[in-house]
């Protein structure tokens, strides 16, 4: 209890400026303003519960596991977190930050998205995620100061029609829909084999799965409704959409199935096949030739990208500019050497502007 009422008496005295450099560990000091452990900490569990949400759970138990996963996160959230501080001082020069208005105007939107009837409810939702109205405005500001000075350090880019048709030709492959078919199944199913006797009659089993496709097979080829056969008869999962499969890639099918589709056309029927679960055959539903839109389709595409292209490109130029003329005083020789990693792995992964 003494210790308790000591810190308190400290944190006091000392006045809210210091009072992190003393309760908490500073990791470092950007051009006076300080970064804490504890802030760092934060990005860490939101980083690690955005990476639960997109690639699955991860095992806290284990303390291997969840060091790999730190390991992985860390960097990225530091170099993040010191650039964010340095946008955060550029758009504290300019005067930029969040009025009353825009965020009463930001709450609502957020509450009529979420179908949260009033502000008691809106409270309650945030404090289930274990945020409070302070912590919002908090994010609101940053995101909107971030976003005005990124504008600010970009100016104004604009995409000529020749730079346009130039990534067009260089980038067809990205404009390109591969190959595609769609598939109606019927399947005859054929229990699994045993040993002795009931091989035997598996073997009996196995010749009348087959005839019987060969028999609703010669249905088929006749002209009877293929949706309606594979409905009535076909064991596979399919039959509830009438044997409707895809639309497929090629790549996506079995190899023996490649093969038995290569020569045929738009509603032809394969032959029976013996696949894993029995006996098989299908109707060709519909073939998809591979096509590459038109320039002129494209072209609100291509623009988009070549103006996010450049953006980024723009926006690093600003950030190295920011960081060589921040006055940056590591407190963690640990942190900085895994920001000075991030870093020099940043400017040999940027994409190229072509």
């Amino acid at each position: 209890m003494k210790q308790l009422l000591l810190v308190a008496t400290l944190a006091v005295l000392v006045g809210v400026g210091l009072r992190a450099e003393i309760l908490e560990q500073v990791i470092v000091k950007i051009n006076g303003d300080i970064l804490t452990k504890s802030e760092i900490e934060q990005r860490q569990v939101a980083a690690l519960r955005q990476r639960n949400r997109n690639a699955g759970p991860i095992d806290l138990k284990n303390d291997a596991e969840l060091k790999k996963a730190l390991d992985e996160v860390t960097p990225q959230i530091i170099v993040d977190t010191v650039d964010e501080v340095l946008i955060m001082q550029q758009g504290k020069e300019r005067g930029y930050k969040l009025t009353d208005d825009q965020f009463k105007s930001i709450v609502e939107r957020i509450r009529k998205e979420n179908k949260l009837e009033d502000d008691k409810q809106f409270e309650a939702a945030l404090k289930q995620e274990g945020i409070g109205m302070a912590d919002l405005r908090k994010s609101m500001e940053r995101q909107m100061v971030v976003s005005r000075v990124q504008t600010d350090a970009v100016g104004r880019i604009s995409v000529t029609e020749e730079e346009a048709r130039q990534y067009y030709e260089s980038h067809k492959g990205e404009f390109a829909t591969p190959a595609s078919l769609t598939l109606r199944e019927v399947l005859v199913e054929v229990p699994a084999s045993g040993a002795g006797v009931t091989a035997l009659f598996n073997v009996a089993t196995d010749e009348e799965a087959r005839a019987k496709a060969e028999a609703l097979r010669a249905e088929a080829l006749k002209g009877a409704d293929f949706a309606k056969l594979a409905s009535e008869q076909s064991a596979a999962p399919s039959r509830a959409n009438g044997g409707l499969i895809g639309p497929l890639g090629r790549e996506e099918l079995a190899p023996a199935l490649q093969t038995l589709i290569e020569p045929l056309k738009s509603g032809d029927v394969t032959d029976v096949i013996r696949m894993q679960r029995g006996y098989q055959f299908f109707k060709i539903e519909a073939l998809t030739p591979p096509a590459t839109k038109p320039f002129d389709e494209a072209r609100e595409d291509i623009i988009n990208k070549v103006y996010a292209q450049r953006r980024a490109m723009e926006f690093r130029k600003y950030m190295r500019k920011l960081r060589a003329q921040a006055i940056i005083e590591w407190k963690n020789e640990d942190f900085h050497k895994l920001y000075d990693r991030q870093i020099a792995l940043d400017s040999t992964t940027a994409p190229p502007i072509s």
